[in-house]
Parts: C-alpha cells; structure tokens; sequence
C-alpha cells in the first residue's frame, strides 16, 4: 500500500476483527486499516464455517444483559448488506436430572434477571414438541425462541465488504511481527509489508494473540486447543432443516455437546465443545480425530438417532481460551500502551462478534464503551493467579480435565 499512517489499525480480521473494522468505518471511514496475516476467509484460527450458535441462554449476567445488543448489532449489517446472517431456529439446553440440572437452571436465572424469556421443558414434552428427540423424564431442558445460528463466513465477508465501501483498506497475507510507539505517542504495526502508523490499534489475532503482545511487554495468560466438528449426511434431511429443527447444547458430567440444523450444506453439525488437545498455532493439525468424531456420532444414536448419517466430512479449529473462559476486553494501559485494545473471545466469542466489534471500536474512537465490560478486564483473579482452577465448562459447576500449567501461550 501506498498509505501507511492510518487513525486505527485492526489486527486479525476474522470474526471480531471483522466486525471491529466494520464499526470503525462507519465513523472514521478511510481511517481504518484492517491487516490479517493470512488470507481473508482463512480456515486456520476459530471464525469461519458455515454455522454458528447463537443464542440468549448464557449462564451468567455479564452476559445475559449483553444479548439484545448483540442481536441488534447483527441486524444493522444485515439491514446494510441486504444479507441475512442470523437465522432464528429455537434453542434447547438439555440435561440430565441429578447430574447437570443445575448448570440448565443457571442459565434459566440469568437469563430471568434480564427479562429473556424461556421455557422448562421436561424430556417427554421435549419429544412432543421436537419428536426428532429420544429422551424421556429423566431429563429436563431450558428452551428460548430467539436462539439461532449465526452463518460465520457470510458475516465475516459481509463485515468486510462494507468495512471497504465506508472507505477502509484491507490488507491480507501481512504478518505482523510486533508493536512500537513513536515520539508522537501513536503505534507503529511492524509487518512484514512494511510499517503502519495509528494513534490506536485493536488486537483481535485469535491464538496469536500473545506473538504480538509481548513486544509490548503483555501476556495473557491463554491456552489453545484443537476442537473439531462433523457433518452428518443424514437421509431424513427435512426433519433437521432450520425451520423445523433448533440448535441445542447438551450439558452432560463430562462434556458439552452441540448441535446445529442444516445450513450451507446438506449435513447436521455436531460437536463436543472444549473436548480438544492443547496445541499451539504451529503445532495445530489439520486431521480430524476419529475417536472424538466417534464419540458424537455414538451420542446422537441414543439422543437423536434419525440425524445419524454417513460422516460427510469433519473439520477442525483453534479455541484460544482464558483460564476462566471469560472474555477479555481491555487496553494495555498497565504496560504504558493505553492506545493498544485487546479482545480474546475465549472460545465461545463468534456469537458475540458483532457487538464486540461495536464495543472495541468505541473503545479506540471515545477512550470507553456505552457497555459494561468490567467482568471482562485484565484485572481479574483468572487472569493474575497463576494457580487459579482452569475453568473448561461454560457455567462453572464442572471444571477440570485439562493441564494447562505447562502450555499457556
């Protein structure tokens, strides 16, 4: 590029930095600068596939009060684009009485102290309403109207594309190797396309996100695994369609399985949720794991037997999470760089890319954000004691199941 000093610069473009560039060019225009090291649309970090959940049903406030936002967030690109990305299908958390029926009852109270309405559905009114379903009284599950998928790459290239008609530049295929500040106070990005300058920059990098940081002297305490999904080629397609079939999280003792209707292919998604090895960026493989793909199939034979098919295909990507599995929104003001914001979606971020993106962008222009990310700063316990408890459940009744002590990025 021929330009190199910009207002704002974003660092990683996926589904966060995106939506990042997206909300800074509404505003400042040509003054965003959006760079991703590898191509856009890349397969090798968290944010792209053809689905994603969304949904109002989270375990705890700091959350619940964020979702009517991150709706709307998403209709205002929608409304833009003349692209829809977000498809409301119903969602179901599911449970097993006397094992997990108090994570199910966590989200319901968050979710009631904001308003969100839900439904307690016991296992046999669970099969009258969605017959697909093989459960009986021996479970219970929390239903919600507005939970949905989100389609991942359509909102990604939708972020960008109309990042670029308000004005802003996208360079893809452009590492960055590490951060200064010059004598004016603005940041230079070093890259290996050259040099670019901003009065701020926001880090989105994903399981990068510490390659960077530390030429700034930040660390973030983060560990990445590899976690994996397969599609299902089932013959009884029109039973598992998006308007007749929902999303659902199934919160067993030992793990959280997710599952999503058709949508961009003829296949039902399926998923164990924070079930991977830990790995780093360079280490990561590309081969699905067949005893995991194994363990999902055999799952939905008990559960939901009629969406078993042959295996179309399974794929994997990077969870980049904190030892909590809370996000992290904060500028790096404790190392003299409160020009530099950071955001890391712990693993469960996409559905929340679009207000994220708003909220970093705020954070850059005004110096805060009209939302409360207080339970989301560097501050906290999680992120300060390194014997805290990893935390691998949304929900927080189970943990455990990872060593993550010798593999923090």
């Amino acid at each position: 590029m021929e330009r190199t000093s910009f207002d704002y610069i974003v660092v990683g473009c996926g589904g966060i930095g995106s939506a990042a560039l997206y909300w800074l060019s509404k505003r400042v225009g040509a003054g965003a600068l959006g760079i991703e090291q590898f191509e856009l649309g890349h397969h090798n970090g968290g944010s792209q596939d053809n689905s994603r959940i969304i949904r109002t049903a989270y375990h705890d406030e700091m959350y619940t009060k964020l979702v009517p936002d991150t709706y709307k967030a998403f209709e205002e690109a929608e409304k833009e684009s003349g692209v829809q990305l977000v498809y409301k299908t119903g969602g179901l958390l599911i449970a097993k009485k006397g094992e997990t029926d108090d994570v199910a009852a966590k989200y319901a109270n968050a979710m009631g102290s904001q308003n969100l309405p839900y439904q307690w559905l016991p296992g046999s009114k669970l099969k009258q309403r969605f017959p697909q379903f093989n459960t009986g009284d021996n479970h219970v599950a929390v239903y919600e109207e507005d939970g949905g998928l989100v389609d991942a790459a359509m909102a990604n290239a939708v972020h960008i594309q109309l990042a670029r008609g308000n004005g802003a530049s996208v360079i893809d295929h452009c590492p960055v190797l590490r951060l200064t500040k010059n004598d004016s106070g603005h940041i230079t990005v070093h890259t290996t396309k050259g040099n670019f300058t901003c009065k701020k920059v926001i880090m989105t990098p994903g399981a990068w996100i510490n390659h960077v940081l530390g030429s700034i002297g930040v660390h973030i305490p983060v560990y990445v695994t590899q976690e994996q999904v397969t599609y299902l080629g089932t013959p009884h397609m029109k039973d598992f369609v998006k308007e007749k079939f929902p999303i659902f999280i199934y919160h067993s003792k030992d793990h959280d399985m997710y599952a999503l209707p058709l949508h961009g292919n003829t296949g039902f998604k399926i998923g164990i949720d924070a079930g991977g090895p830990v790995v780093t960026p360079e280490t990561r493989g590309f081969i699905p794991d067949p005893v995991r793909e194994k363990k999902c199939i055999d799952f939905l034979k008990e559960i939901l037997p009629t969406s078993v098919g042959p295996v179309l295909y399974s794929k994997t990507c990077l969870y980049t999470m904190t030892p909590d599995r809370n996000f992290v929104i904060d500028t790096c003001h404790r190392t003299g760089y409160d020009n530099v914001v950071i955001c890391n979606g712990a693993g469960h971020a996409f559905k929340w890319s679009a207000l994220l993106g708003k909220i970093l962008s705020e954070m850059a222009i005004d110096g805060r954000t009209q939302y409360d990310i207080a339970p989301f700063t560097m501050d906290r316990e999680a992120l300060t004691n390194p014997d805290y408890k990893t935390t691998i459940f949304e929900g927080g009744s189970l943990s455990g199941g990872k060593d993550t002590s010798k593999s923090k990025l």
